[in-house]
């Protein structure tokens, strides 16, 4: 499953979390402590995340020598952060009715946006990359935005805004949840087929047949998300919380350990696979440095299949697990403030 399709509902949840902070602390606190937390996510992504993907934090030469920002979901969930500490003083509703605009009319303003292209068009107006991926110049970043924030602001709205279908009682929770979450999916469905509004990429019958058909019709664009690839995760994911509390065995028990620790996770997982990449180069005859630089950048030829690909993928997830286990215990055991921000 490619990561981007779970991307919404972490950002949505996000948003359901600091609703359910409320009743902890007031809104001026809560405003500070997620003004914090959105900040500090985007110096991570500058710092850690861009720092993994390059293994250049001084400079490369394939970007002039400047010093590569790689912005995706950290910054998209940082600046959704920022966003949502200064609208929550509006109160819940209000942010609903806000995130369900631009949830439903980024895409018309999107029509009218300027394009642009990260990599092959080196340097845009910033204000252009709120809505498109693009890539803008500040000496001595290259910054490369792939996760525009406008639609993510969106979408960690409406995670506050619904905060209060999950103080309701278990049953009357889930039942509410699967409503919503078929009501997306069926939306998605109509939407999709018409073809008039929701994604810049329509869908047409394939000449190979009905196999390449379907992957056609679901083929929507994430890059900014659009409303339709929205619908088509935000659906599943509520339907998923629904039966969340009803699933149970070591498959469960594996993804919550994931789960508790998911910044130490996310953070640590692009150096180890950076270090992979790095190892399966040399393997493959290509000398260490040539893998030092973002993966746009590394030599033709490097690289392996699909079923490689999920080797990978399983390696890393085994490899990861030892240490998402230890972070939980050592955040279990103390009480560190600064252990609030891993």
């Amino acid at each position: 499953m490619d990561h981007a399709f779970l991307r919404p509902g972490f950002l949505f949840l996000a948003g359901t979390s600091v609703g359910l902070m409320q009743e902890r602390r007031s809104r001026k606190e809560l405003s500070k402590f997620i003004l914090k937390r959105g900040i500090w996510l985007i110096f991570c992504e500058i710092v850690l995340i861009s720092t993994a993907l390059t293994f250049r934090p001084l400079g490369d030469e394939m970007t002039g020598g400047g010093i590569f920002a790689f912005l995706q979901v950290l910054y998209a969930l940082g600046i959704s952060m920022i966003a949502l500490s200064g609208l929550l003083f509006l109160g819940a509703r209000n942010c609903l009715i806000i995130g369900a605009v631009i949830l439903l009319g980024h895409n018309f303003i999107g029509g009218f946006w300027p394009e642009a292209q990260p990599f092959s068009q080196p340097d845009v107006p910033f204000w252009v990359t709120l809505m498109t991926p693009g890539t803008f110049l500040i000496i001595p970043f290259y910054t490369v935005v792939m996760y525009p924030p406008i639609p993510w602001i969106g979408v960690i709205l409406i995670g506050y805004g619904s905060s209060f279908i999950f103080k309701k009682e278990p049953s009357e929770r889930d039942a509410l949840l699967r409503k919503i979450g078929f009501s997306f999916i069926g939306a998605f469905i109509v939407l999709r087929f018409i073809g008039i509004y929701g994604d810049p990429n329509t869908w047409q019958v394939q000449e190979l047949g009905l196999f390449s058909t379907v992957f056609d019709f679901f083929g929507v664009t994430k890059y900014p998300p659009s409303l339709l690839f929205l619908l088509m995760t935000l659906g599943p994911t509520a339907i998923l919380c629904s039966y969340a509390d009803q699933i149970s065995g070591k498959i469960k028990d594996i993804l919550v350990m994931f789960g508790r620790v998911p910044f130490a996770f996310y953070v640590v997982h692009f150096y180890l696979i950076h270090v992979l990449c790095v190892f399966f180069g040399i393997w493959q005859g290509y000398e260490a440095h040539q893998l030092a630089h973002m993966f746009p950048f590394f030599p033709e030829g490097y690289g392996t299949n699909l079923i490689g690909v999920y080797l990978v993928w399983g390696l890393v997830i085994a490899m990861m697990y030892p240490f998402c286990k230890w972070v939980y215990k050592v955040k279990s055991q103390r009480k560190d403030w600064w252990l609030s921000y891993l």
